[in-house]
């Protein structure tokens, strides 16, 4: 990296990032004030960052403009949700509170409506979908590839997708107190669940991993970068 060819703006970005970079890996000798500071930058920064876009994008996009510029149709739409963000302003008093609670409960609603129609129809649908399609002999044969081969990748994915659903079948209690009873074959299929669970998790986290891995080379190779013209210099 040439600092000499870089702009004032582009070279102090530089130094900052070098300077907050160190102070980030000075954790390694234990947790101190610049780490910490770091932190809070970070924090900040992060903070600040969403409330702009809350800001332009949310409260003046979707409120502010359509209050000042739209038309009775844009006031009507904007008036449920303009009413239930009233509302949520109660919660901060413990004597009102009670007059937000059907924001709450709508907020609470359709965050978990969202969730179960995102599991079902985004992973769920999906993966189901995607099993079945191993099983195309037509797709198998427009590919060109060994049709046992395939179907032998298809069968082992449909057992670990159905052995990591019934993994999670926890069975119905016989008796008040006691553990849900599962018959032997749920047992057995939900072991290999748990197996094919493990490895899954197991490559997450590898995955994860080598990701923090690589943003280490990069920092240190940014040091570095920063480092050996300082140190070049005459």
């Amino acid at each position: 990296m040439n600092l000499a060819n870089l702009s004032l703006a582009d070279l102090a970005g530089t130094l900052i990032s070098f300077f907050l970079t160190l102070m980030v890996f000075s954790y390694a000798l234990g947790d101190n004030v610049l780490f910490r500071l770091t932190v809070h930058i970070f924090v900040g920064v992060a903070a600040g960052y969403a409330a702009v876009v809350a800001w332009y994008n949310v409260i003046w996009g979707q409120m502010f403009l359509p209050l000042l510029d739209g038309g009775p149709a844009q006031l009507l739409y904007i008036s449920l949700p303009l009413s239930l963000g009233f509302l949520l302003l109660f919660k901060a008093s413990s004597r009102l509170t009670i007059l937000g609670n059907p924001a709450t409960a709508f907020l609470v609603g359709v965050g978990m409506a969202a969730a179960v129609g995102g599991s079902v129809f985004g992973t769920i649908f999906p993966q189901i979908g995607a099993t079945i399609n191993l099983f195309d002999l037509e797709a198998i044969k427009q590919m060109g590839v060994s049709l046992w081969s395939r179907l032998g990748q298809g069968s082992l994915i449909l057992i670990g997708t159905m052995a990591s659903l019934i993994y999670f079948h926890f069975g119905a209690r016989s008796r008040a107190g006691q553990a849900p009873q599962r018959q032997s074959w749920i047992e057995n299929l939900a072991w290999v669940g748990e197996v094919f669970i493990a490895i899954t998790l197991g490559v997450v986290f590898a995955g994860v991993y080598s990701s923090a891995l690589t943003a280490l080379v990069e920092r240190l190779y940014f040091v570095g970068d920063v480092l050996i013209p300082l140190v070049l210099i005459p």
